[in-house]
């Protein structure tokens, strides 16, 4: 390889060649099949993704349920690890609202909601697995061009609109 290739400025690095592929792969999804049925497909990869997760903090802590304050702390630490920026907004025994002024995909996630539903579905996965339930709102987005996302976690069933995430292990 010559040197001039080798030495060159090409703004070339894995974690962004990787955010660039997954940003093309979710665009084609929902460009080929639509929004909703990309969001499935991201939604079967986050289903996954949580259940990893959810058991490697569990291992770590050595326990085998998350209480409710173990689930919010798991929520924002999780994002925190992977360069997200989540912070508890409110929380009561029923929900959790969460901020987020960073996403882990960085400027990758704009124009692709199809990316929130691994969100929704890590997050509803862990809850769910913990605390029997979960329904996950995704009030407002940073794909969608809010500021910053707003992410509400419902412990109980109730009105609110939301993907609901029901306890599969036992």
């Amino acid at each position: 390889m010559s040197n001039e290739i080798n030495t060159s400025e090409v703004p070339l690095q894995r974690e962004s060649f990787l955010l660039d592929l997954l940003r093309e792969l979710t665009g084609t999804l929902e460009n080929v099949v639509g929004i909703d049925e990309a969001e499935g497909y991201v939604s079967l990869v986050g289903q996954k993704i949580g259940s990893q997760i959810d058991q490697s903090y569990k291992n770590a802590i050595n326990v085998t349920n998350l209480s409710r304050k173990q689930v919010s702390e798991v929520l924002v630490d999780l994002k925190r690890r992977i360069n997200g920026d989540f912070y508890i907004v409110e929380e009561t025994d029923d929900y959790i609202i969460l901020g987020n002024r960073a996403c882990p995909f960085g400027d990758r996630v704009k124009d692709r909601p199809s990316l929130c539903m691994m969100t929704s579905n890590v997050f509803g996965y862990i809850a769910s697995e913990n605390m029997k339930y979960a329904k996950v709102q995704l009030r407002e987005t940073i794909a969608s061009g809010d500021a910053e996302c707003r992410v509400v976690v419902y412990f109980k069933p109730n009105e609110e609109e939301g993907r609901e995430y029901y306890k599969r292990s036992q």
